[in-house]
């Protein structure tokens, strides 16, 4: 069966035979009749040929004509204007509003028919004059309502202020420590500034797995020991970074930091340190300054909160003081308890009485309040309010006529309700590290105890690092005008 491929003269043979080969290759070749070309052949042109594929080789049987190479292209002459150039524009017409006619010009249209009059429409069919009598409050447009709610209108807002700036201690002292120590000490000390009980669990833990591997462990007694002879240094350091953050932001510190960085100063090693006498004086005095201050701005915030009418907010100043122990004055809580009795009255809602209970329970001035009139209804989440509250408020709940168990214990104050934390979607997990530091602390556990504890008690804490998930309180929501 022949087949159409296309081949490549390469010469002529005195014979008239032609040599050829596969267009664009070397294989397959061959020899072919020269009667089969056409006349002016010459070698190197590239024609079709039908070919018969057998055992002895290939036989070209036939020749057709080859790609002819065209010189000449036709293309389309674009012939010239010499007109010039002019462009096409476009304006439209201005609507005439007079198309539908001056309405001055209809007249007078007094001698109209009446209304009732006119006669029917133009499909024959009568104008509806049977329609239903309109409302009186119709003009109006004011649509029949029920008994309005007694609105209650919001006290005055009252100036903020400035929120306390928490301590966000520095490393310059802690760094200057670790610089000074060798290099295979720093990982011990950076672990001995978690605690010792931390030391020695993670020793713990890294002898563990090299006893169970069959492997010698390391020695516990000179690694604690190191850790103990590098911590007071480090307790100081560590002081010291936080006490400087402090006193740079003294006046408007939160009480809470200060005060723990204060009390941390108690550390007989800091009190031994000659560096830290002069911060720990300062800062005791910056302490009790703020502390007077903030006593003062806690009564001035009340007493402004009273006077504008902002009663809940008052209760929940009062129920926050700056410090354990603050006396409050009798004056202002007389004032208080008064303002409180005075707003449970019967016709206020049952969300107002909620807050102002809730508000009410953790104040100093529970016990002086008293209720005047009782509410018109006790909804259910009124009493159950007055419930959870009657062990602090036993007078108001004997006056709301609720039982309260007497054995029930004192509530806590409700907690804000946080959003829902955002779930992340789970770690790969990864492979364990304690096989590699294991087998690296058998082969040098004779020559150098100590390195090998520090790089076993290093991985450990990256590894045996706990995930800790905060979970939002869930708050039973209340009315607050504060």
């Amino acid at each position: 069966m022949s087949r159409r491929i296309e081949i490549e003269l390469t010469s002529s043979r005195p014979d008239g035979s032609w040599t050829w080969r596969a267009a664009g290759a070397r294989e397959p070749k061959g020899v072919l009749d020269g009667t089969l070309l056409s006349q002016g052949s010459k070698p190197g042109d590239v024609v079709k040929a039908e070919a018969e594929f057998d055992i002895d080789g290939i036989t070209i049987v036939s020749i057709t004509q080859g790609r002819v190479k065209v010189d000449k292209v036709e293309k389309i002459a674009l012939v010239g204007n010499d007109k010039p150039f002019e462009a096409v524009t476009q304006q439209l017409a201005k609507k005439d509003r007079g198309d539908r006619g001056d309405r001055r010009d209809r007249g007078d249209r007094r001698d109209r028919p009446a209304r009732g009059d006119r006669p029917a429409r133009g499909d024959g069919a009568p104008r509806d004059t049977d329609r239903r009598p309109r409302r009186d409050n119709a003009g109006t447009g004011d649509k029949p309502r029920g008994p309005r709610r007694p609105h209650f209108e919001a006290p005055p807002e009252l100036p903020q202020r400035p929120k306390a700036k928490r301590l966000k201690a520095g490393s310059t002292n802690r760094k200057a420590v670790l610089s000074e120590l060798p290099e295979d000490q720093r990982p011990i000390a950076e672990l001995a500034l978690q605690g010792m009980q931390t030391v020695r669990q993670r020793l713990k833990d890294a002898n563990a797995a090299l006893a169970a591997e069959g492997k010698p462990t390391m020695p516990e007694q000179s690694v604690l020991q190191m850790a103990e002879n590098l911590l007071p240094r480090l307790r100081v350091a560590d002081w010291l970074d936080r006490a400087e953050a402090a006193r740079k932001d003294l006046a408007e510190l939160d009480l809470r930091d200060l005060r723990s960085v204060v009390a941390a100063a108690n550390d007989p090693v800091i009190e031994r340190a000659e560096n830290c006498r002069e911060l720990v004086a300062e800062l005791r005095t910056g302490l009790t300054a703020r502390a007077d201050q903030e006593y003062q701005n806690w009564l001035q915030d009340i007493d402004a909160a009273l006077g504008v009418g902002r009663i809940v907010r008052a209760l929940k100043l009062a129920g926050q003081p700056p410090k354990a122990g603050a006396i409050f004055p009798d004056e202002l809580g007389r004032r208080l308890a008064e303002a409180t009795s005075q707003s449970l009255v019967a016709d206020a809602l049952a969300d107002r009485w909620i807050a102002v209970l809730e508000a009410v329970a953790f104040a100093p001035i529970r016990a002086q309040v008293t209720v005047t009139s009782k509410p018109e209804t006790i909804t259910p989440d009124l009493a159950k309010t007055v419930e959870r509250l009657g062990a602090l408020l036993p007078q108001i709940a004997a006056s709301l006529g609720i039982a309260v168990a007497s054995t029930s214990h004192a509530p806590k104050p409700l907690r804000t309700v946080r959003p829902p934390a955002k779930k992340l979607p789970p770690k790969p997990p990864t492979a364990p590290k304690a096989a590699v530091v294991t087998e690296v602390a058998a082969d040098v556990v004779t020559e150098a105890p100590a390195e090998v504890a520090v790089e076993v008690v290093v991985e450990a804490i990256s590894e045996s690092a706990p995930d800790v998930v905060e979970t939002p309180v869930a708050e039973t929501p209340s009315t607050d005008e504060g």
